[in-house]
């Protein structure tokens, strides 16, 4: 577990003749620090959503077609991989505070790089680019994350995962006011590389620093060891959780029009309240961890994601299938959050480390999740695909009863 330094409380806060009064001065710094953790991780989502508002202009610039813009698209979680084996190594060298003010500036910079792209080579390596840097910015953030609520010592990384998703509407939104204006994409992401520089001059100085814990290295033992087994087990729950969140966001509005046959503008329906409830699922979540601990919350998650999905796939119209995504997102909502928590505070080694591992697995979801769900749907339909999906919801109830890390 890495040592946290308290010593800049002591610096911003002098010693007062009372002693509540330098409580609620310490306490008011601590929900600064807490609000600027909540901007960065802010901040990162609305890059992202950004990008994502921006993709059918961007297609249609280059005039792409569905499966070119698919195969182009698989640069961005390239690039995050490429970076996982350095990110969680450089973060616990470096600190996760100085990896953050560097790689978050440049996530923001590369999306611009993204808007300038004239040839479908320099999409694709922006993208890239845009996945490497936004890896380095996932791991640093998560750490500082865990940082945060150990310093709080309660549970509070759903807020900061809420943020995110908060981010997401935000930038959607951002992103039809700049098409109501017809800016370009570069012009439009400009100006949320603004905004991001700004988020970050304003916030930089709440990042928590950490001291370095100096280890003898053995030079006559090797130095690879398999991780934690309970972290591989952790990297599964992700998985699991990740894959079903990856098919809302990808074949959710597909979902809507094929098989509900959801008439005009209510194609977006699904997806709308999917991200709706995830959002405030992550905003619920740490008190509900607070007030029922992890293990149960997991386990009605897990079982509301299966649930959810097989509504859909029992009942494949209008209202039981809106009623269905919001399940599904109000399960996933509290998956992850715990994960990332339960990893920063039981892992033996370093934060970055194990949450570059945990990570890792769970990316690896999101990734495959939704081709798998295109490979089954050819095979069989959309509609039996999504039964598939509903697996994991049940995969990630067992291993939450199962697991000694919950008890």
């Amino acid at each position: 577990m890495p040592l946290l330094d308290y010593s800049f409380l002591g610096k911003i806060i002098p010693q007062q003749k009372h002693k509540k009064s330098y409580r609620k001065a310490k306490q008011t710094y601590l929900n600064r620090i807490r609000l600027a953790t909540s901007f960065f991780y802010f901040g990162m989502g609305f890059c992202f959503a950004s990008w994502a508002s921006r993709i059918p202009d961007i297609k249609s610039f280059l005039d792409l077609s569905e499966g070119e813009l698919g195969t182009i698209l698989f640069a961005l979680p390239i690039g995050q991989l490429t970076a996982m084996p350095f990110s969680g190594k450089l973060v616990t060298r470096l600190g996760s505070r100085k990896v953050l003010l560097f790689a978050l500036p440049l996530y923001a910079f590369c999306l611009t790089n993204i808007g300038l792209a004239e040839e479908t080579w320099q999409l694709a390596l922006g993208l890239y680019l845009f996945g490497v840097c936004g890896n380095f910015s996932n791991i640093s953030i998560n750490t500082q994350g865990v940082y945060t609520e150990q310093i709080f010592g309660k549970p509070i990384m759903g807020s900061f995962h809420g943020s995110w998703s908060l981010a997401g509407f935000c930038g959607a939104l951002v992103g039809l006011l700049m098409l109501a204006f017809k800016l370009s994409p570069y012009q439009h992401f400009v100006i949320v590389f603004a905004i991001v520089g700004i988020i970050i001059f304003i916030n930089y100085r709440f990042l928590i620093k950490v001291k370095a814990v100096k280890q003898e290295i053995n030079i006559a033992k090797p130095q690879f060891k398999m991780p934690d087994k309970s972290l591989i087990w952790l990297g599964v729950i992700g998985f699991c959780c990740m894959a079903s969140e990856g098919i809302m966001f990808d074949w959710s509005g597909v979902y809507f029009k094929d098989i509900v046959k959801a008439p005009g503008a209510l194609v977006i329906l699904g997806y709308t309240s999917f991200m709706i409830t995830m959002a405030s699922g992550r905003f619920l979540s740490d008190i509900l961890v607070r007030k029922y601990g992890a293990k149960k919350i997991l386990l009605v998650s897990g079982v509301t994601i299966s649930l959810g999905l097989y509504t859909a796939v029992a009942f494949p119209f209008l209202i039981p299938c809106t009623i269905a995504f919001m399940m599904v997102g109000f399960g996933v909502s509290n998956v992850i959050p715990i994960v990332y928590s339960t990893t920063g505070r039981t892992s033996t080694l370093p934060t970055g480390e194990a949450l570059t591992i945990v990570t890792g697995i769970s990316f690896l979801g999101f990734l495959m999740g939704p081709p798998i769900i295109g490979h089954i749907a050819e095979l069989t339909s959309l509609r039996y695909s999504f039964g598939f999906i509903g697996i994991f919801g049940v995969f990630i109830s067992v291993l939450a009863y199962y697991l000694k890390i919950f008890r």
